[in-house]
């Protein structure tokens, strides 16, 4: 693996995909002695909580939540 200019590197696919790594994850570095480990950061909410944020106030619908779920859990 070689670090690139801007101090890059491609974190092959198998361990992105063993540790559910996505595109967009906060990620810090921490050095251990003679060895540097990348853990996921603590400070960087997660991924559900982005995703809930981005979304914040962009609804365009005119409904109570209660029509929203009557809607969605039918007639019974």
């Amino acid at each position: 693996m070689k670090v690139t200019t801007k101090g890059q590197v491609t974190i092959p696919l198998e361990i992105r995909e063993q540790l559910n790594i996505q595109p967009g994850a906060e990620v810090d570095f921490v050095i251990d002695g003679n060895a540097v480990k990348m853990i996921p950061s603590k400070k960087a909410p997660q991924r559900g909580l982005r995703i809930v944020e981005r979304m914040r106030g962009k609804a365009t619908v005119k409904m109570t939540t209660d029509e929203i779920l009557a809607l969605t859990r039918g007639k019974r």
